[in-house]
Parts: structure tokens; sequence; C-alpha cells
């Protein structure tokens, strides 16, 4: 995946078993209870140990794999999985992942979420040097790195290539013999160890070890490859340089909240956030309700620290995808009318306390305000679980250029006026940190915060960056 300066939205998902006689079955789960990380696109590759079979295809899970396909892939012990928003490359088929390179040797497949920071510079090079690629994705670049590396010892040949590529990627990579598993030196995106029986599993969320019954072990470490074969797990370090910083966003607003992250349950996180929002930015009001779905712990929080009673003031329509997955402003202004409908017999009458993750654009946030107005609310006063977005992401989450942030062009005040709010507050960078409760001895403690603050953990390439973007890097 890749930045192109368009909307906020998730990354991807990735998910492998290997050792069970139902690997692509379960990966099936795995990948449906990640669904919230993906919604345009997935697949499945499987190993039988002689070969690697796999189907992939557009749209949501449950409609790329049904019982004939699964059948299909039920014929191996170890499988990869992907779920994926196209944050590179565009929503086409070809994009879908896992990728699978065949070559006279072997086969490789690969899942990635992430996105290199360098992957047009490596493409270029690879290019001059007679690589023809197949997608617009860069995670076809990896695959290149590998193959061209000549070692005759695989693994050398991925930790080469890990070298090589900045950025961020949590990789799941399958061949005949072996799952592979890496993190990038900044673990900006969770990949988390689990077992199942006598059975290995990876995943981007330890919701998917719920679903499947798997046990979790660890998370796995910034700068780890992870080896699982017929010996069993091998941990090796492809980098001494490590620097933890995961995604903020991962607490805020992506996860779920049934998923714990390096030790921190998600839903705990979130409910922090809220009362340390409620210390920073108490109000007067006579209800509290919480955005759906991610904002509800949030919401939880801040009402038991303030004692203003929570309420469910907002229903969402199950049947409607996230509004933030629509490919086109239109398409997801519309999507907010269709999402979620204000509880009246709550709201009228009262004034409100409207708890949100995050303020990217604005948009959705005047509609809510305005549907509250609407439904009689006399005052809503909004809070943010979260300092305000005023840099783009070149990680993996597509959120927009910086002149399409609201934050990095107006004041609290100014989108206060032009979300209609009675009154506004964020939370702040040291509150937030402090909220989630990480390590305080790592550097921030151990989050990327480059969205609220523009300072990146990585090196951001030129060609990464649009030009009238380049002043506003830290």
């Amino acid at each position: 995946m890749h930045y192109v300066g368009r909307e906020l939205n998730e990354e991807c998902a990735v998910f492998g078993i290997w050792g069970h006689a139902n690997a692509a079955r379960l990966t099936y789960y795995g990948l449906h209870s990640m669904q919230h990380r993906g919604q345009e696109g997935a697949g499945i590759a499987v190993t039988d140990g002689k070969r690697i079979y796999d189907h992939k295809g557009l749209g949501l899970v449950n409609d790329v794999f049904d019982h004939e396909k699964l059948e299909q892939l039920n014929k191996g012990h170890a499988a990869i999985g992907h779920v994926r928003y196209s944050t590179q490359g565009g929503n086409s088929y070809a994009n879908v992942q896992p990728l699978v390179f065949r070559s006279q040797k072997d086969t490789l497949s690969i899942a990635h979420n992430g996105n290199l920071v360098n992957a047009h510079k490596l493409k270029g090079e690879l290019e001059e040097r007679g690589s023809i690629f197949q997608t617009t994705s860069d995670t076809e670049v990896i695959a290149h790195l590998i193959k061209r590396d000549f070692s005759d010892n695989f693994i050398e040949s991925v930790k080469h290539a890990l070298s090589v590529i900045k950025g961020a990627y949590a990789l799941a990579m399958l061949t005949e013999r072996q799952l592979i598993a890496a993190l990038d030196p900044n673990g900006l995106r969770p990949l988390s160890l689990g077992r199942l029986g006598e059975a290995w599993v990876i995943a981007s969320e330890t919701c998917a070890f719920d679903l499947i019954g798997a046990t979790y072990v660890r998370d796995i470490n910034p700068g780890e490859i992870l080896i699982i074969d017929s010996d069993g797990l091998h941990s090796e370090f492809y980098t001494n340089h490590s620097n933890p910083a995961i995604c903020s966003m991962e607490y805020i607003y992506f996860s779920r909240p049934d998923s714990n992250i390096q030790g921190i349950n998600v839903h705990a996180a979130r409910k922090n956030l809220g009362r340390m929002l409620a210390q920073e930015a108490p109000v007067e009001a006579d209800v509290v309700t919480g955005v759906p779905d991610s904002s509800i712990s949030a919401a939880i929080g801040y009402a038991e620290a303030t004692g203003i009673p929570y309420e469910l003031g907002m229903i969402k329509n199950r049947y409607v995808g996230r509004t933030f997955i629509q490919p086109s402003q239109e398409l997801r202004e519309q999507g907010v009318k269709m999402k979620l409908s204000p509880v009246r017999a709550i709201i009228e009458g009262k004034r409100v306390v409207m708890v949100d993750d995050s303020i990217v654009r604005g948009t959705t946030s005047r509609r809510i305000v305005g549907m509250l107005r609407d439904a009689g609310a006399t005052e809503v006063h909004v809070r943010i679980s979260s300092p305000p977005i005023t840099h783009p992401c070149f990680y993996g989450i597509d959120t927009s250029t910086s002149s399409e942030l609201i934050a990095a062009t107006h004041s609290v005040e100014e989108i206060r006026e032009e979300i209609g709010a009675d009154s506004l507050v964020f939370l702040g960078v040291d509150g937030m940190m402090k909220a989630i409760g990480r390590d305080p001895a790592l550097k921030n403690c151990g989050q990327c915060l480059a969205c609220f603050t523009g300072k990146y953990p990585t090196e951001i390439y030129p060609d990464t960056v649009l030009p009238h973007e380049k002043e506003m890097l830290v």
C-alpha cells in the first residue's frame, strides 16, 4: 500500500497459520474478524508442502469466499490471508493480496500491512535492472528484492530485503516450506503470535485469535523475523536498530475494542482516553453520547469521570460500512446519513456532549452535530479523544493531504465554527500518551505521533511527499 493523498482510511490486516489441517477455513475466520481493517478486497493462499494455491477477489470476505471456494483451498496445512483497503494502487483485482510470485525454483506469497516510504525509489532502481512489475502495489517491490538477492539462503535474502525497505510493514509470507512473519524496526503496525493446539498463528489483531480459539503468545517485536516450518518456530532480528513507534491511531480508532496491543486492551485504553479528556475538558451537560462504534468506549470513560449519564444517542446502521472507507467525498457524505440516526427521545431538550475519536476533514462531524440539533439538542459540545490531526501519514493510513486535513489549516475555534458545535476540545498529546498507558521510558511512550506533530519516525523520501507538503515536514 502507498500514500496517494486521499482520505483517512484504515490500512489492512494479515493473518497466517502453520500446522493445521483446516488452515484455509481458519484463515477465513481470522480475516472475517478483522474485516473492519479493510473492505475492498480479500485473499487466501495455502500450501500443501508441494505447491501454493490461492484465491482472491474484490469485496468483503463473505463475498470473495463461499463454501465451494474454501473447499477448493482446503488442501494445505499452512495459509496466509489479507483484507485490504486500497491505500496504494487503486481498487483493482491485481493489487488484492496475498500476491503470489512463481518461479522455477519455488513460489512466494506475500501479505503486507503498511506502506513503504521508499517504494518509488526502489521500484525505479529495480526496473533499471530489468524487473517488470505486474501491479501498482509497493508490496511487489519486496518480492523483487528477495528474488534478486541471489543468495542460496532464502531467509538471508528476506533479511536483506527487509534491511533495504523503509517505512511500515507487518508481513506474512508463505512458501511451500515456511511461514514467515516480519515487522518493521519501528513496529508501526501491530502483529501478534498465537497458538492453536500444535499450530502457530499470526494476526494483525488478537481478536482473530479469540474467534478461532487460539491462545495469545506474544507480540512480534520491531525488527524481528519469525520463521515457522517443520522444525518449529525460530526467531531472528534482521536489524540492531529498532525504535518502537506503534501507530497511535491503532489504540484511538482502528483496532477492535476486544483486541490487545502489546499488553494493553484497546477498549480499556479508549476508556482512559475518555477519562483524560474529562479531566482536560469538562463541561456542564445533561447527557454524553459517543459516535458509534469506535468512540463509544471513550464516551463511557468521559461519562464515568464527569458523572454525566452516558446514553445511546446515536444508532448505527450495521449494514453500512465505515464512512471513511467510502472512496469519494460525495459517497462518504451520503454514507454519514445512511450510517447514523440520532435517538430523538434521548437527545431532545438536552445539552449533549458528543465524544468522537478524531476529526479529519470536519465533514462527518458537521453532519453529526447537525443531526443532533435537528433531533432537538439544545447544546452540542464536541470532545475529541485524540489531538488534532495536522499532518499526513505515509505509513499506510490513507490520510488526506494537509490541505484537506482541517486541523492543518484551521484553529480549534475555526473548526468549532465549521462543524457548528457550541464548544470543541481535543485531547492533548501528553494526555493521550498517559491515558493509553504504554512504557513511559520509551521515546513518546513507544508511539508514532507523526500525524499530530509532524515528527516522523523514519526518513520521508521526497518522492513520497506532494510538492506543497514538503515545508510541513519537521
